[in-house]
């Protein structure tokens, strides 16, 4: 089923861009792990639309409701249905788009698959089905963290050319939720919001890297050779939109270092092995080696830009098409919590199909 994600925590997205609300159902979420909104809300405050000058102005709350799988504050083990209603729609921005695919988007091939669209703000290949994905990675990620000791991180490494620090191991949230672009080095910050805003006042977008992390993730897991824990992360950030690359440890730069210099030599103190470098990005065979996880996510530059550009309508005739209605000039800043919640949903599937299989 194209809409469901994972194995034994196992999500199912639902909803459109512009229609009633888009949510989520969870299964296979343990039973008495306690969960309210509360513990919802903030990734998704941190997803949402309108929360600064440098993101799509239309206003939506996103606030969570959950309706069935809790019970006085606790989670019963049974299917966790969350919804969030939505609240700003304007089809009418899209009034043309009935007639005419747009440049880069799924319009014309989600025709040529279904014989049908929702042209209202893209349906399922907006943006606004991850709030879903958001939804269900808070509770993945409070399972991580209070089962398991695992942090999970996401910031902005890269705009464009401008390129930040960001030290895996270290990196703090607070630093990353300092500035509105979500990048824990403040001089590239800088850099980066004053490039955004130069693109929206432009009509154009730009794109970039995040960069995931996981801290405390133990060695063990991961299911060789097809389910290889790199292989369903990048399965994970792949099925983002705009995403279009990935790479994790040393990714392509490794190509310009020989094997004894790419090689992480093993070590141990007082019972605990460790590597004294991590090219690997923390896994190796396709499982963790209880290192800091950490890769890259490439997102394209959004495809809606106000200019006019060549297109083609559903008659296949040649025509026009300049891009309207409230758009990101970059998504870098609001895919963050999304990348923190894809990587959290995989790992803590997991985390269970290791514990179901090893105990």
């Amino acid at each position: 089923m194209a809409s469901t994600f994972g194995q034994l925590f196992r999500i199912t997205t639902w909803g459109e861009s512009h229609g009633g609300g888009v949510g989520v159902v969870v299964d296979g979420c343990p039973p008495r792990l306690r969960l309210t909104e509360a513990d919802i809300q903030p990734d998704l405050d941190r997803r949402r639309p309108g929360q600064s000058k440098i993101v799509s102005p239309r206003r939506e709350s996103d606030t969570v409701q959950i309706l069935s799988g809790t019970f006085g504050g606790r989670t019963l083990g049974t299917p966790i249905c969350l919804w969030v209603k939505n609240e700003d729609a304007r089809p009418e921005a899209y009034a043309e788009m009935k007639t005419k695919f747009r440049p880069s988007h799924a319009d014309f091939t989600y025709f040529a698959k279904y014989g049908v669209r929702n042209w209202q703000g893209g349906g399922r290949a907006s943006a606004r089905e991850t709030v879903g994905r958001v939804a269900a990675g808070a509770i993945a990620k409070k399972i991580l963290r209070e089962s398991h000791g695992v942090e999970v991180l996401a910031c902005v490494k890269q705009v464009q050319r401008l390129i930040a620090r960001v030290n895996p191991d270290r990196v703090k949230l607070k630093d990353i939720e300092s500035n509105i672009v979500r990048c824990p080095d403040q001089a590239a910050a800088e850099k980066m919001i004053r490039l955004i805003e130069k693109m929206r006042r432009t009509g154009d977008t730009v794109g970039g890297i995040v960069e995931g992390i996981a801290r405390g993730v133990p060695a063990g897991w991961g299911e060789p050779v097809f389910d290889k824990l790199e292989a369903d992360l990048a399965k994970a950030m792949l099925s983002l939109p705009a995403s279009k690359a990935f790479e994790i440890g040393s990714g392509f730069s490794g190509i310009t270092l020989t094997g004894r210099e790419h090689n992480d030599p093993f070590r141990a103190k007082q019972g605990q092995v460790f590597t004294t470098t991590n090219f690997s990005g923390g896994i190796q065979g396709g499982i963790s080696n209880g290192q800091t996880i950490f890769f890259r996510v490439a997102f394209k530059p959004v495809a809606t830009v106000m200019h006019e550009q060549d297109t083609v309508d559903v008659q296949f005739h040649n025509t026009t098409l300049k891009g309207r209605g409230r758009h990101d000039p970059c998504v870098l800043p609001r895919a963050v919590p999304m990348v923190e919640a894809m990587t959290a949903l995989v790992l803590v599937d997991h985390a269970f199909r290791h514990k179901a299989q090893c105990g």
